[in-house]
């Protein structure tokens, strides 16, 4: 199973793939759905069905597409990556406080306990980095991830003319 970052959608649909040229993307989202090879969480759908655009009224068509995180064993592998983000040496505690407060812990912490994969954009920081990103934190949990369009290879996604 792959869990999409929320900055999967919005690169797609900033990008890559806006909706307005590319709506084969989204379709295939769907299909993958469909297929149970991809989800998201309930905390993602959050993030994204706050805003007020096309991809927002898409995810607010979509709502089964993102996993609830109320589960006992997704809160407690949360506190878990809590506590270990909480503890890193060098962090700023103002970057410690904005991963904890996104969808980011949530979704390594789903990934972590249904042995997903994360697809996200974000890139690794040095330990030294005064930042938190995503990679980093699926490193010390061994999760694995990957960016969308290594996911786009690995479920071998054409967007064919017709």
């Amino acid at each position: 199973m792959y869990l999409l970052d929320a900055n999967t959608y919005i690169q797609a649909k900033n990008l890559h793939y806006q909706m307005s040229f590319c709506p084969a993307y989204w379709s295939w989202l769907d299909q993958q759905y469909a297929l149970s090879s991809l989800v998201s969480i309930s905390t993602v759908y959050d993030e994204l069905a706050d805003g007020d655009d096309e991809l927002s009224e898409w995810v607010k068509d979509r709502q089964a597409h993102f996993l609830p995180v109320s589960d006992d064993a997704t809160q407690e592998k949360f506190a878990e990556i809590a506590q270990f983000v909480d503890d890193m040496p060098v962090k700023k505690p103002e970057f410690v406080a904005e991963f904890l407060a996104k969808a980011d812990p949530w979704l390594i912490a789903v990934a972590a306990v249904n042995g997903g994969t994360v697809v996200t954009h974000e890139t690794p920081v040095p330990d030294n980095s005064a930042k938190v990103k995503i990679p980093n934190v699926c490193e010390a949990f061994d999760v694995p991830y990957i960016t969308t369009f290594q996911l786009l290879n690995r479920l071998e996604a054409q967007f064919v003319l017709g």
